[in-house]
């Protein structure tokens, strides 16, 4: 599930022109039986994440109304078009909300997961004579703009007494920064699985440092405003929300068929998407003030990094309408 990170982000720009945010929309009246099953949604998609996992898991049989698949190739897209009313939700990592909440999107975070942070981390090539996150003062480091690793790597930094003053970020999407860091064009990778078991088994990179104290590992399903206010959509939702948690807790004690069908979606070598299962998948977490506290310190480190401009309020972009309903799947 390490997949839902954003691979890239867009300009600020492109999702502020979604319009203002009106706050958060009132919970509508429940749907019949009859109602729900008229109801089409519409989900935002990335390879080998939501579809894949909840057909790898059984769930997608006997869903009771529609849903159309869009796939996308990262996050920040994917809200964009949340927040226009083209889909009705969708799966992100830790920081596309961040960037939808500075441009004050039409959107809403209503669920959340975590994954094991040992996953995303700050990779340098076999034989690198950088051993400590302070050797990076002066090198060059791979990275997606808006992505959970440019969080990550924020927080490495400042944890070591550094910033990105110190060092030369290289804006590189993950299979641009591959090639870069195999052909050694780039010092260090800040990345997320399955591209750190894809670098370590297929290029030998080492780990400088994990995100063991600085990457917080939280995914979101996030929902468009008009989806949220429409009672069939909302429905839907609520049951979609419900499956994607089951599903993330069927992953957890059956990671080999899980990595096997995380291959077969994506292409990945098997070896990868193993070494990547291994560590863990995402897990449905509750979507309290824990969550915000930390979703806020790493907006924080971005509007201290000048990449947003002025300061973000998280906790107004959460909607804990389905926490009864979720809280039943965590247990």
């Amino acid at each position: 599930m390490r997949l839902r990170k954003a691979i890239a982000a867009v300009a600020l720009l492109g999702l502020a022109s979604c319009g203002t945010s009106t706050g958060t929309p009132a919970v509508p009246p429940p749907v019949s039986a009859a109602d729900l099953a008229k109801v089409t949604l519409k989900v935002g998609d990335q390879k080998g994440n939501s579809q894949a996992l909840l057909k790898a898991a059984g769930l997608l049989s006997d869903v009771p109304y529609k849903i159309e698949w869009s796939t996308f190739t990262s996050g920040p897209p994917l809200l964009e078009a949340a927040s226009a009313g083209a889909i009705d939700i969708g799966g992100v990592g830790n920081t596309p909300p961040i960037f939808s909440a500075a441009a004050n999107a039409n959107v809403s975070i209503i669920s959340a997961a975590k994954g094991n942070v040992v996953s995303d981390v700050v990779l340098v090539p076999d034989g690198s004579p950088l051993k400590t996150v302070k050797d990076l003062q002066g090198k060059t480091i791979g990275v997606a703009k808006g992505s959970s690793a440019h969080g990550q790597i924020l927080l490495t930094l400042r944890k070591a007494g550094l910033s990105t003053k110190d060092v030369k970020l290289s804006f590189l999407q993950p299979a641009d920064a591959y090639g870069a860091f195999a052909q050694h064009r780039i010092d260090a990778w800040a990345v997320w699985d399955p591209y750190t078991s894809q670098a370590e088994l297929e290029a030998g990179a080492k780990v400088l440092a994990d995100g063991t104290g600085t990457a917080n590992g939280y995914s979101f399903q996030v929902a468009g405003h008009d989806a949220l206010s429409d009672a069939g959509k909302n429905a839907a939702i609520r049951d979609y929300v419900v499956r994607i948690a089951k599903a993330e807790r069927w992953s957890d004690t059956h990671r080999d068929q899980w990595a096997q069908a995380w291959s077969a979606d994506t292409g990945l070598p098997p070896a990868v998407t193993r070494a990547a299962a291994g560590k863990g998948p995402d897990l449905p977490v509750a979507l309290d003030d824990t969550v915000s506290r930390s979703e806020q310190e790493l907006a924080d480190a971005f509007t201290d990094d000048k990449v947003l401009p002025g300061k973000v309020n998280f906790a107004k972009f959460v909607d804990p309408r389905y926490a009864q309903d979720l809280a039943s799947v965590r247990g």
